[in-house]
C-alpha cells in the first residue's frame, strides 16, 4: 500500500459513505517510543494504547523529522487500526499512525485539539 507524502496529491474518486466506515480510525496514547534502526527509511519504532476494547498496539512510523524520542511519548495520534500487520524488517507494524506532509512531505502526525479517551473512533 503506497502512501503519497505529496502534498500535491490528485484527488480521489467518489466513495460511499460504507467505505468510510469500513476504515477503523482510533485515537490513542503513544507509551514507548524507540530507535528503528533495520527499518529502511528513518523510522521510530511506537507503541501506542488504543484503550480497552482496541488493546495496545506496535507501528513503525516515519517521523524522524520533526519528532524527538522523548516528545513523542504521552502523545495522542490516530491510527489506521484494522490493516492487516505488515511486517517491516522485524517487527510486525500493526497499525497505520496518520499524519499529513508537510512542504517538504516530512509527516506531520495529526491529533485531536483537546486531550479524548484513548480509543475513541473517528467518525
Amino acid at each position: 500500500m503506497h502512501m503519497s507524502h505529496d502534498p500535491t496529491a490528485e484527488a480521489q474518486p467518489e466513495i460511499g459513505f460504507d467505505q468510510f466506515l469500513a476504515v477503523d480510525i482510533r485515537v490513542g496514547t503513544i507509551i514507548q517510543a524507540d530507535p528503528f534502526p533495520e527499518a529502511r527509511k528513518p523510522s521510530y519504532r511506537l507503541l501506542i494504547d488504543f484503550g480497552p476494547v482496541i488493546g495496545q498496539k506496535k507501528s513503525s512510523a516515519q517521523i524522524t523529522e520533526h519528532y524527538t524520542l522523548e516528545e513523542l511519548v504521552g502523545r495522542q495520534v490516530a491510527a489506521v487500526v484494522n490493516f492487516p500487520p505488515r511486517q517491516i524488517g522485524p517487527m510486525k507494524s500493526e497499525v497505520l499512525t496518520l499524519g499529513f506532509p508537510d512542504a517538504e512531505g516530512k509527516v506531520v502526525l495529526i491529533a485531536p485539539s483537546e486531550s479524548v479517551p484513548n480509543g475513541g473512533r473517528l467518525f
